[in-house]
């Protein structure tokens, strides 16, 4: 590999964090739009690029200073990084595309220079810990996202973001505490931050206790971040007191950095060194799974408000990814791998549709929404097709997700057939939430007052890419199968 891909590694985090400074000083609000949808486009680009490497089996590591690893700091990019990185970089440029009309109605003009620079350091610090292969620098760079989506999340007019963001900062530094305590413990007993000189010498000392605190540390610490029930309660306020376009992009995004961590160290790391972890990391996970679906799905059902049905339906969603990590094979990792992916895709456009919506809406809330298929019939159409991909409809990509998750849980056994049920239950339950939206929007009574509100032609052709793309990867799914199934081998490769 020679010329710019060899440093493709750095730039998918360089070129968003360099932005973010250059775009406080774009005083016209729609050249800082722009810019940063064009830096976002860019670092979509590099993503793409990078895929095809690995799709190519290119390896892609990066010395940062030519200091090679575990002296200094590496990057790394392998199928599992990959995937992350089109789900991240593909979501902001989407969101960044269609938003312009949703943030000059939500956020003031001057202060929209800043919500955009920190929109570009939520990017490249979500990057930054999909190619960082050491342990502190995961957490600089966590650290550099949530900062940033606190500003987003809270840019907003609701002043109901503000208790939303407080709760999601208290959690989050909590868990990224946790994070931080575990590294600490692994570092006092192995003297290195690189994770796979990290792999080397846990297994020197995998019976101390030290490394069994840290690795409880971590577990717990980044499934909080990633709101793995019943760590979830931030989620739900913040999803739905921020900003329309901030919610689609974290809503696809954010939770599925933090298991990719939560994956990366408790395969790469822990697994093959801590005896019995194996059977804990199941058992742990698991129950919590099973109810995240259920609980998640349960509660979305009996929701009024649209933006906060979509964010506990998320918990459940996370519950389907956490279900197929727990089966510890390489079937239910690869179907909780590419629920990543899917899952990004119909969540993204469903939240895209209610940023439309409230446009004309009053408010997201089903005694609102009234005649809003009527009004919107492109932007509906579409979210009925996201919404299909959610239920996991054959044909869309969310169908793609579980059926590899059922066949997962079939190879189990009779007692696999629990599994299945679940699934099959919850998305019986997914049916009853997503037709209530269209019941409301095709047969609730519109408002007199009903504005005559043009879609932005830009937020559409997003919305209906975003709705596409599920087709399009439920019916020729091969690009995130292969990259999900390479993932959950290297993963396993690590299980001894």
């Amino acid at each position: 590999m020679t010329g710019l891909d060899q440093h493709l590694p750095a730039l998918q985090v360089a070129v968003p964090m360099v932005a973010s400074a250059f775009v406080v000083l774009l005083n016209p609000k729609g050249l800082a739009w722009a810019a940063t949808t064009a830096v976002s486009a860019m670092s979509f680009a590099i993503a793409i690029q990078l895929t095809m490497l690995v799709t190519a089996g290119t390896p892609l590591t990066y010395a940062m200073g030519s200091w090679p690893a575990p002296f200094g700091i590496a990057l790394e990019v392998d199928s599992l990084s990959a995937l992350l990185l089109l789900v991240i970089t593909g979501a902001s440029t989407i969101a960044l595309i269609g938003a312009r009309a949703s943030i000059d109605a939500q956020i003031a003009a001057d202060r929209q220079i800043y919500f955009y620079s920190a929109w570009l350091l939520a990017v490249a610090g979500l990057a930054g810990i999909v190619v960082s292969a050491d342990a502190f620098n995961i957490f600089v760079f966590m650290e550099i996202s949530s900062l940033a989506s606190y500003v987003l999340i809270a840019g907003g007019p609701d002043r109901r973001a503000l208790p939303a963001v407080f709760k999601y900062l208290i959690m989050g530094t909590i868990g990224a505490t946790f994070y931080l305590i575990g590294v600490g413990l692994i570092y006092m007993m192995t003297g290195t931050l690189n994770l796979a000189d990290m792999e080397l010498r846990i297994a020197g000392v995998s019976d101390q206790r030290p490394i069994l605190a840290a690795a409880g540390f971590i577990t717990v610490g980044l499934a909080l971040k990633a709101a793995v029930f019943p760590l979830h309660i931030w989620l739900p306020n913040a999803y739905t007191y921020a900003p329309h376009m901030v919610t689609a992009f974290l809503a696809a995004c954010a939770t599925k950095v933090s298991l990719y961590v939560l994956l990366r160290f408790d395969f790469f790391v822990f697994q093959q060194n801590l005896d019995g972890h194996t059977f804990q990391f199941a058992a742990y996970l698991m129950p919590l799974a099973i109810l995240g679906i259920l609980v998640g799905s349960a509660v979305a059902m009996f929701e009024g408000n649209l933006k906060r049905l979509l964010a506990f339906s998320s918990v459940a969603q996370i519950g389907y990814i956490m279900l197929g990590a727990s089966l510890l094979s390489a079937a239910g990792l690869t179907a909780g791998i590419v629920h990543i992916f899917n899952h990004a895709l119909a969540k993204g456009a469903l939240f895209l549709a209610l940023g439309a919506f409230a446009l004309a809406c009053t408010s997201l809330r089903f005694e609102t929404i009234g005649g809003i298929a009527r009004a919107m019939p492109w932007t509906f159409g579409a979210f009925v097709l996201a919404g299909l991909s959610l239920i996991g409809v054959p044909g869309t990509a969310g169908f793609i997700s579980k059926w590899h998750l059922i066949g997962a849980a079939m190879e189990l056994g009779p007692p696999g057939l629990a599994l299945v049920a679940v699934i099959l239950i919850s998305s019986l339950m997914a049916v009853v939430y997503i037709w209530r939206i269209v019941e409301a929007a095709c047969f609730g009574a519109a408002p007199a007052d009903f504005p005559d509100v043009r879609v932005p032609p830009l937020l559409v052709t997003m919305i209906w890419v975003a709705a596409i793309t599920n087709i399009v990867f439920g019916l020729v799914p091969d690009l995130p199968l292969e990259l999900s199934r390479d993932a959950a081998a290297s993963l396993l490769g690590h299980v001894k």
